[in-house]
């Protein structure tokens, strides 16, 4: 099976023009194409569910079937299955496919594959070597989708690697950047085809699972955990910058702090250096949501009830158009961030960097898991003990604890098949979202500064301490579940006592 490995970049018209004429590319090897794209799929897009992509290709006279297996994008980077052979349209032989699996299930459905979408560009290649052994095709594809009655613009640059490493390929990537505004593209030609196909609207995608096994080599497990996260990010940009859905938003920081918890896990094992460069640049990018997305949970949980507990006393419609005003302010901020050249940038260096971590002397992850979640564990127990009842900036210290051991529990997930893992995910789940309620109003209190007149702002900041105040015992008794679960997982003492959760942990894996 070969394998296709490269990098799309997505780019404005001008700098489209402007790319054949980059030093990188002055007396290189060059082609122009225009291709002629099918694409097939079953009435029920079986295909589509399997991630498989079969087309026929018109290249001048001849015709190609290819056949890919269409595996997820992250930062651009796609690295995936594919089998080409000479075909005529409309036949379908797959006896090239040497994936036994693949080929089988290619076979049962020929009869009912149809022709679902086409695209239709021109290629401007480049062939660059930068050093012995490297090659690298730099393709400039202009062009459009055509899915059913709906058409598409194409224009986005295809990097693929030909020969050397995938350094290689993101030094190049990282040059051509350098030079022109180019974005790391979400999502390959076929998956935006058959968006537009679907025409459905625009939905906030969740973290997915991620499948890491206990024989992985641990940095391994690194860098698939956080190309996913970025994979999760991706998948919820064109929805911040498009729609005013709230959840578009909260999903965005929700995978940047999954990935900035994975940072911290791994943290002994990453080179210094990495944590310093990257840590503070997503920090950066997280505060520049997090107004938006404060003002997003005001508006939507806080508001109606403070317009209801105040009726006669606080203007409903002037406060409800002050924050409307503020969410409306506070989206544009997110808005110009996720459609930066710093973000562009912040994506294409960190999978570079990620992609070059060195592999060794980490060990397998089945030896890292049971250390990381006892260091984790330890932690929050440690936080817990502190007085938190009155301590709102303990209990914070305490909810980004619960995050980085709950984002554990769900990264390791397949590994951990303790019957009390479930349990214990599930009492730390119920803690976490306590202490988030508890959170939204100790910023709904800084927040009605903002938008109330001085007169009201005194009475209905001690509302929202009297609301905190009547959480505060449920508060502590999931707490107190919490800490009685929690014991099992902690490291033994010095005496040698019972063997440890994590230890325990450790033999199942």
């Amino acid at each position: 099976m070969a394998t296709e490995t490269e990098i799309k970049l997505s780019l404005s018209a001008t700098a489209a023009r402007q790319l054949p004429q980059l030093p990188l590319l002055a007396g290189s090897e060059r082609s122009s194409k225009l291709l002629v794209n099918t694409y097939y799929d079953t009435p029920d897009r079986r295909l589509r569910r399997e991630r498989i992509v079969v087309r026929y290709r018109r290249q001048g006279r001849q015709w190609l079937l290819g056949v890919k297996t269409a595996s997820p994008i992250a930062a651009g980077l796609a690295q995936r299955g594919e089998w080409e052979a000479p075909g005529r349209p409309g036949e379908f032989g797959f006896g090239h496919v040497d994936s036994v699996a693949v080929r089988e299930l290619l076979e049962t459905l020929r009869a009912e594959l149809q022709p679902v979408f086409t695209t239709r560009f021109r290629r401007d290649a480049h062939v660059v070597a930068p050093r012995p052994g490297v090659r690298i095709e730099v393709a400039l594809d202009r062009g459009r989708i055509d899915a059913g009655a709906v058409r598409q613009t194409i224009r986005e640059v295809e990097l693929e690697l030909l020969s050397g490493s995938l350094n290689d390929l993101f030094a190049i990537a990282l040059d051509l950047q350098a030079s022109l505004p180019m974005h790391p593209e979400a999502s390959s030609k076929s998956e935006r085809a058959y968006r537009l196909l679907d025409g459905a609207p625009l939905l906030a995608v969740k973290a997915q699972p991620v499948a890491v096994l206990a024989e992985m080599p641990t940095m391994a497990a690194f860098r698939l955990i956080a190309l996913a996260c970025i994979g999760h990010l991706q998948s919820n940009e064109q929805g911040v910058c498009h729609s005013d859905e709230a959840e578009f938003v909260h999903q965005a920081r929700v995978a940047i702090r999954r990935l900035r918890s994975a940072i911290r896990l791994w943290e002994p094992l990453l080179p210094e250096s990495f944590v310093a460069r990257f840590d503070p640049r997503w920090q950066a990018l997280a505060k520049q949501l997090g107004d938006n997305r404060n003002w997003d949970v005001f508006r939507a949980e806080t508001l109606p009830l403070l317009v209801e507990a105040f009726a006669g006393r606080v203007d409903g419609a002037l406060l409800e158009g002050r924050v409307h005003r503020r969410c409306v302010s506070s989206r544009r901020v997110s808005r110009r961030a996720m459609q930066s050249e710093d973000y562009s940038r912040l994506l294409l260096d960190f999978t570079a960097a990620l992609v070059a971590l060195p592999a060794s002397p980490a060990g397998l992850l089945a030896d890292f898991v049971p250390r990381c979640l006892s260091k984790r564990a330890r932690r929050v127990n440690e936080r817990a003990a502190a007085p938190l009842q009155a301590d709102v900036a303990a209990r914070h210290r305490l909810r980004v604890a619960f995050k980085q051991l709950r984002y554990g529990l769900e990264f390791f997930a397949p590994l951990l098949v303790d019957p009390l893992r479930a349990e214990y995910l599930q009492s730390a789940t119920a803690l976490q979202e306590m202490l988030g309620r508890l959170n939204d109003l100790a910023v709904a209190t800084q927040l009605v500064a903002a938008v109330l007149p001085a007169g009201n702002r005194a009475e209905v900041q001690a509302w929202l301490a009297a609301q905190t105040e009547s959480l505060l015992p449920e508060f502590a008794q999931l707490l107190d579940d919490f800490q009685q679960r929690s014991a099992p997982w902690q490291s033994p003492d010095r005496s040698g006592g019972d063997r440890s959760r994590s230890q325990q942990l450790a033999h199942s894996l």
